[in-house]
């Protein structure tokens, strides 16, 4: 039976992931997951798609999300409280994808820090506050109902990725480049920046799931996650490492435009759980937690090149 292998989780938005070994889940994610991210001046979300470097920032919540300590690059530390709208913290409009929202804003102390270890081509740099996730942020009405939310995540509340799609599209990469070891070396899963990872699977099984359970909870599997520039991204030095995997999704796992690895995912509450509870819990996951298929549909042929 397929298993969950483990489970990621990122406090700010592109930064550094912690790898718990279980994880509350909430309708718009798990528990601490992208309730933080970088804007400018503008608003509009900063990621690893701007500057990778921002990957080397290392974010840690306090156990109650009260407060929030980052360790920069340099290794210098800063630890902040975590803004709230009704604290009185200043409000920004913010945007993911051009959807806006609200949130609060860190203090001048925190922009002063990050602007000493981000590049100035940035400009100037805030640090937001997602504070009301059960209400700020709908999911894309295409795949949702109106009263489902999502936090600072580029899209869905969470991300599932496998290892046996790993494992071919390692494959393909090493048979793409017989000649250049280097450039055919095995990507980590850390590069595509997932919540949860299945073991025990076919290759590709995932792009046949409608809906699936994990451990005791139910999530609908809502849209195939295409992928950017950032998984390119060396997770741990923040340097680009070339094509890799986007040359290879390219030629063997595209669909449409879209170079695919992993599926979104949205939770299913139960019957009368609220969808508006700030604190609202609907289970827990660990690692090790079974998986079970519980609606599949025909899965898309990819578009090889």
């Amino acid at each position: 039976m397929p298993r969950l292998a483990s489970l990621h989780l990122y406090p700010v938005k592109s930064m550094y992931r912690l790898s718990p070994p279980s994880a509350a889940v909430q309708p718009w994610g798990l528990a601490g997951d992208r309730r933080w991210m970088l804007v400018d001046a503008d608003g509009t979300a900063l990621t690893q798609r701007d500057e990778p470097a921002i990957g080397q920032f290392r974010p840690v919540p306090s156990a109650d999300g009260a407060a929030l300590t980052l360790t920069g690059p340099d290794g210098d530390v800063h630890v902040l409280p975590a803004p709230t709208l009704a604290g009185g913290a200043p409000e920004a409009t913010v945007s993911v994808f051009g959807t806006h929202f609200p949130a609060a804003v860190a203090g001048e102390d925190t922009t002063a820090w990050l602007a000493g270890r981000l590049p100035a081509k940035l400009g100037e740099v805030r640090l937001v506050h997602l504070d009301r996730p059960a209400t700020s942020r709908p999911i894309n009405p295409e795949y949702a109902a109106p009263d489902e939310t999502v936090s600072m995540a580029d899209g869905f509340p969470l991300l599932l990725t496998t290892t046996a799609s790993l494992d071919e599209l390692n494959a393909r990469i090493a048979a793409d480049h017989p000649d250049d070891p280097a450039k055919g070396a095995p990507l980590p899963m850390e590069r595509f920046r997932p919540n949860l990872v299945v073991s025990g699977t076919a290759a590709w099984a995932e792009d046949g799931w409608r809906r699936i359970r994990v451990g005791g909870l139910e999530f609908r599997v809502v849209k195939p996650c295409g992928r950017c520039v950032v998984t390119t991204t060396d997770q741990e030095t923040g340097e680009r490492r070339g094509p890799e995997p986007l040359r290879a999704l390219g030629r063997h796992h595209r669909f449409g435009q879209k170079l695919v690895f992993g599926q979104n995912l949205v939770p299913v509450r139960p019957s009368g759980a609220s969808a508006v509870a700030a604190a609202e819990v609907l289970g827990t996951l660990s690692a090790g937690d079974a998986v079970e298929v519980l609606e599949e549909g025909p899965a898309p042929q990819p578009d090889r090149r």
